[in-house]
């Protein structure tokens, strides 16, 4: 069932840099998760780590959200925190790590990069939200690089059946974690929605706290660091900046943004792994920027005919949202 899509905010001319640039900290944070995970998941389990990263995001935020005496979210926005929570703070996160120790990483880039095609395909169905032009294009020319990525990423070992099954399920439920978080971002702050959905998430790892109590028993530190950077990070942060740019642009125009996290896993690891990178990777993620550059330009309209008034700046951003959602 299609659900009428909500206004997005308008912001005033002086803040509309506030949502790109937190959807570029997302991205960045983002990237260094995959360096950081590569070091972590040597010592940590895949349910293990998904619950260590999850309780120290949990704590983070919590910590903010009292500070701020943000308080609990709307109702509304509960039916999201929960899907979201399950899904894409709890289900997402085990299911991508466990799936990177049975498949080669350009494998797992490949299927998980399914995911913001999903997101535009169900915020289409199940927000309204329409797929333009642009986005498709967009998202096409950085899917392809992210194939390429993952074709240079690859190593010489077999990927399981099992493997490529957890890798499809993880796109599918970040992509359905996207979509269910966006109608919630409309009820409450998006420190609120991910708090409490990141909390949900630990919840739902509870059963692995045994195992992670375990290994980080005989874990090095180092692991350990990079499990609390997780949390801090590339969870808590990342994730409310993202909600923050996803209440103020569509759940498939942000989807296609994160197609610049493989280009820049391949900047990172050559700076911090000393992982030069091939020409088809380098080429690869040209592509990918070059697609989030597609998706996220605005479509030019010169004046009408005959009435060659310029538009007033003010509504603008309107008449841009209003494109977006048809």
């Amino acid at each position: 069932m299609t659900t009428t899509p909500s206004p997005l905010p308008v912001a005033p001319p002086a803040h509309r840099w506030r949502a790109p640039a937190a959807a570029c900290t997302t991205v960045v944070l983002w990237a260094s998760a995959f360096v950081s995970i590569r070091s972590a998941g040597e010592a940590y389990s895949p349910g293990a780590l998904a619950l260590g990263r999850l309780l120290a995001g949990t704590l983070v935020l919590g910590a903010i959200l009292i500070v701020r005496r943000e308080g609990l979210p709307r109702r509304g926005a509960w039916p999201g925190i929960i899907t979201s929570g399950v899904l894409w703070f709890g289900l997402y996160m085990v299911a991508l790590n466990w799936g990177e120790q049975e498949v080669d990483a350009g494998t797992a880039a490949m299927l998980v990069n399914i995911g913001p095609i999903l997101i535009a395909l169900l915020g289409a169905r199940m927000l309204g939200e329409g797929l333009p032009r642009r986005l498709l294009l967009g998202m096409g020319v950085s899917f392809a690089g992210a194939v390429v990525v993952g074709l240079a990423m690859s190593g010489h070992g077999g990927s399981s059946v099992l493997g490529v099954a957890l890798c499809l399920l993880a796109a599918v439920a970040y992509a359905a974690g996207v979509v269910s978080q966006k109608p919630a971002l409309a009820h409450g702050s998006s420190l609120q929605i991910n708090t409490f959905g990141c909390l949900i998430g630990a919840v739902a790892c509870l059963p692995f706290t045994g195992v992670l109590v375990s290994e980080a028993a005989d874990a090095p530190l180092s692991a350990t660091l990079n499990m609390v950077y997780l949390g801090v990070f590339p969870t808590a942060l990342a994730f409310t900046t993202w909600g923050y740019a996803l209440a103020r642009t569509t759940a498939g125009k942000m989807g296609a943004t994160t197609y610049a996290v493989p280009a820049l896993v391949v900047g990172m690891a050559w700076v911090l792994l000393d992982e030069v990178p091939t020409p088809l990777g380098i080429v690869g993620g040209v592509l990918c920027l070059a697609g989030v550059a597609v998706s996220r330009s605005r479509q030019q309209t010169g004046p009408t005919r005959g009435n060659p008034t310029r538009p007033v700046e003010g509504s603008r951003h309107d008449e841009e949202c209003q494109a977006e959602r048809t």
